[in-house]
């Protein structure tokens, strides 16, 4: 048999070719997907090259001041150190990290190691707010960004970030980082007017973040002037472009950095001297009736001082209130929410937010509007016993029903013409000529629709425009109001018992106090505010404060003569001098021999004011069973102003609960008013001895 010899000729011609065409297919693709990448999406590439390779960085800027009128710091910025690590600058020997470990954690008291770190932990982990030790800090640090400090303490004190600078050539790695932080020097004496700061909110954030600031990282005003001003107070971040490597380590600047604009500095009206004396009278006078009683009979109230000349708040209390100097670099939970649990509200500003029913420093818009409109002469005498009765109707077609109206003096005050019923504070006169009686005054009276008109010119019913957030309106009813809201007609009562601020009438003590200045200043409308100045960074004042008149009611035609419908019926006119005059002369009686004789016994400096006990039923009264028929519980209010025939300062005094206002709240605004002078004299004392002093 013939041995075959196989000759090895290589791979068949196909296979050939089935490799060129995978090989091609390949190469199509390849070129296909270059082309993609290059000249399709190029751009798009690049553009995430370029974000990958740049990154924006915020420079903070610097939070404006706030100072009183007499240049007393009530909020300002301070340092805060943190201690820092940067994980890639940290020693490559693990014993030489150990050891700065150890060394760090004996210095700050934060434990080496503590915890286990997993995907939720991380999740939620927060700098300086985390049970973490500094090993697991590190470790999340390093993984996220390792030439970034992350922060190990916050807040430690001036002598341990001065270790910690001395050490930073032995700690490789471990540094100080300085952040400013709010002060509020002044603390809860101020904090209703200051208010605090927070950190930027969910709902804010993309309002702020698209001006330039940075969530988690700057704050912005939670309450007080912090939160209305804060666009003033909060100026413009700085920016840098910077070149970063893959591991986020910075190259260099791509371009020069945009200056961070400091904030404005704000100087307010309000004097802190007077603040803490109108602190000091409310809260002790507070504690001597509570003491006094044996129980605690009220726990809050407001006071506020203006100059009714200009509107400036001199003075406002709320209290109680809070600290806000425990707010200061963080929220503790634990403090806001026993702060937002309190049934007293002490974060809410009782001086601007609380509507309470005025009760007679309301008698102030009748005696205006009857005096101005005709209805009784300053002259007239009304029989003034201590209970009527009156034919209580709901339409002028409703036969209607008696029912008796007290005053507070059972026994009557006799006969009273203006200045008497306006002294004593009859209730009886202030009935007849808001309401009419008989043929002592007949018809209406003043009636609903006027009382309304001459309450708005008084500036009840609405927004004082104050700088501060939560400013409540208050309310001043009428026919068309209670057919609305409460789906029934006007009552003759209902104007009786509106006539001495009683019923739904509802104001804020601001709103009390304003309608008091306007009186005490003839008649003009000034805009109550609580900004003084507004300064650059340099103190320069870039917007100085100049009064502003909103009306004037003797001259601007502010007040209608309305018809029962609440239709004008004749042309628009205007308060007439003669009627403010005579009514300052009644505030002036009403401290002189009327029902606040008693809290001005050794009166130096001549005021004038009006006293006011305004019953009331309120949720928390009824939650005590407070709300007895002819005996309810009774809020204080006092309203004064001096000196009398030229007024530099106004002073509302309220007290939640506090019974009469001759005997509480007067009492208050008499304490402020020696203050406010006492501190006038010792100004112009120490201007003297400066301009004298060689």
């Amino acid at each position: 048999m013939r041995d075959e010899k196989k000759v090895n000729k290589g791979l068949e011609p196909w296979r050939f070719t089935a490799i060129y065409v995978l090989l091609g297919v390949i190469l199509v693709i390849y070129v296909i997907r270059l082309f993609s990448l290059q000249i399709i999406n190029g751009k798009d590439y690049l553009a995430q090259s370029e974000e990958n390779r740049l990154t924006s960085v915020s420079v903070s800027t610097t939070r404006g001041n706030i100072y009183d009128r007499n240049g007393i710091i009530l909020a300002q910025n301070v340092a805060s150190y943190n201690v820092v690590i940067t994980p890639a600058y940290l020693p490559s020997d693990v014993g030489t990290t150990e050891n700065i470990y150890r060394e760090l954690s004996a210095l700050i008291g934060v434990p080496v190691t503590n915890g286990v770190i997993n995907d939720t932990t991380v999740k939620y982990f927060t700098p300086c707010e985390t049970d973490f030790g500094i090993k697991e800090i590190v470790l999340i640090g390093d993984t996220n960004e390792p030439f970034s400090p992350v922060k190990i303490k916050c807040n430690v004190s001036q002598d341990i970030a001065m270790t910690i600078r001395e050490k930073e050539n032995e700690w490789q790695g471990v540094g100080v980082a300085v952040q400013q932080v709010r002060q509020y020097p002044t603390g809860n004496l101020t904090s209703e007017v200051v208010g605090f700061l927070g950190p930027i909110t969910a709902e804010d954030e993309s309002y702020y973040v698209g001006r330039g600031f940075v969530a988690g990282t700057d704050k912005i005003g939670f309450a007080g002037t912090e939160r209305e001003l804060n666009d003033i107070l909060m100026g413009k971040n700085g920016n840098r472009l910077i070149e970063v490597d893959n591991a986020g380590k910075e190259i260099r600047d791509v371009q020069p950095p945009v200056l961070a604009v400091p904030g404005d500095n704000v100087t307010l009206t309000i004097d802190t001297r007077l603040q803490a004396a109108a602190r000091t009278a409310l809260i002790s006078e507070i504690d001597y009736w509570n003491t006094y009683l044996g129980k605690i009979k009220s726990q809050n109230g407001v006071v506020i001082a203006m100059n009714p000349k200009t509107g400036e708040i001199l003075a406002m209390v709320s209290y109680p209130n809070y600290e806000n100097n425990r707010l200061e670099r963080l929220i503790p939970a634990y403090y806001y929410n026993q702060l937002s649990q309190d049934p007293l509200k002490p974060m809410l500003n009782y001086a601007i937010a609380a509507e309470q029913p005025p009760g007679s420093v309301f008698k102030i818009v009748a005696a205006t509007g009857a005096l101005n409109e005709g209805v009784v002469k300053p002259e007239t005498v009304l029989d003034c016993p201590g209970t009527i009765s009156v034919i209580q109707k709901f339409s002028p077609n409703d036969p209607g029903t008696p029912r008796l109206y007290y005053s507070y003096d059972r026994a009557g005050h006799g006969t009273c013409d203006f200045l008497k019923g306006f002294k004593l504070s009859d209730d009886v006169y202030f009935y007849k000529i808001g309401g009419g009686f008989n043929d002592e005054v007949p018809g209406t009276g003043l009636g609903a629709w006027r009382l309304a008109e001459y309450a708005k010119a008084l500036g009840f019913d609405r927004y004082t425009g104050v700088e501060l957030p939560g400013e409540v309106l208050g309310l001043i009813p009428d026919p068309t109001w209670k057919r609305i809201y409460r789906a029934e007609n006007w009552s003759t009562g209902d104007t009786y018992i509106t006539t001495i601020g009683q019923g739904y009438v509802l104001a804020t003590p601001l709103q009390v106090l304003q309608s008091f200045a306007i009186l005490a200043n003839d008649g003009k409308y000034m805009q109550p505010t609580i900004i003084k100045d507004v300064l650059d960074a340099q103190g320069n004042v870039i917007k100085p404060f100049e009064p502003k008149l909103v009306w004037d009611i003797t001259k601007d035609p502010l007040i209608h003569s309305l018809d029962e419908n609440g239709q004008p019926t004749g042309p628009t006119y205007v308060v007439q001098p003669w009627v403010i005059a005579k009514v300052k002369e009644g505030m002036r009686l009403v401290v002189e021999d009327g029902t606040a004789t008693k809290a001005f016994p050794n009166e130096k400096i001549p005021s004038a004011g009006k006293t006011g006990t305004a019953e009331y039923c309120d949720n928390v009264a009824q939650q005590k069973d407070l709300c007895k028929p002819e005996n309810w519980p009774t809020h204080s209010w006092y309203v004064g102003y001096a000196p009398y025939d030229n007024p530099e300062i106004a002073v509302v005094a309220f007290v939640y609960n506090g019974g009469e206002g001759a005997s509480v709240a007067a009492p208050i605004v008499a304490k402020v008013l020696e203050s406010y002078f006492d501190l006038k004299a010792i100004d112009a004392s120490n201007s003297s001895t400066t301009t004298t002093t060689p």
